[in-house]
């Protein structure tokens, strides 16, 4: 399926971007590649729903840290930090967006990628950086939730 390949692509490219590049280059990864994320992770609960969703997800965020690692084990803590906030706000997104199940599809996609993108905001640059980062945390926290928006627009827009 496109959007799963397409969902480890950009993580892979994440990790290895922000591994390479460093905390700064987060911001931007933020916005284009983990907001696409958030976005793609919704489509496939509608795709997948009813069908092991938490496992199929679980396996593409697993995907993307060992690719990630494969690639180039000095994203070994990056990649960990990415597992460990991806699945974490897999779950938030998740239960948002089931939550959200009977609101209009905008609602949805923008409800959850907010649950989503603060739980990765605080848990990825913790982890990543060692150390809670508030100016980190607001801005990436910020720019996911844009990203994500631009990217449930693209993504949804012949819906």
């Amino acid at each position: 399926m496109i959007y799963a390949g397409i969902y480890i692509a950009a993580l892979v490219a994440a990790n290895l971007l922000v591994a390479w590049l460093g905390v700064w280059f987060s911001l931007v990864n933020a916005f284009v590649l983990i907001g696409l994320d958030l976005s793609l992770r919704d489509k496939l609960h509608d795709l997948w729903e009813g069908e092991k969703l938490p496992i199929k997800m679980g396996g593409l965020i697993a995907t993307a840290s060992v690719v990630s690692y494969a690639i180039n084990p000095a994203t070994g803590m990056i990649a960990f930090a990415s597992l460990a906030a991806f699945s974490l706000s897999m779950v938030a997104d998740s239960v948002v967006y089931q939550y959200l199940k009977y609101k209009d599809k905008v609602i949805r996609i923008n409800g959850s990628n907010i649950a989503g993108a603060a739980v990765d905001s605080v848990v990825f640059p913790t982890i990543a950086f060692g150390g809670l980062m508030l100016e980190i945390v607001a801005l990436q926290f910020l720019t996911k939730v844009f990203g994500g928006f631009i990217w449930g627009k693209i993504l949804n827009r012949s819906e």
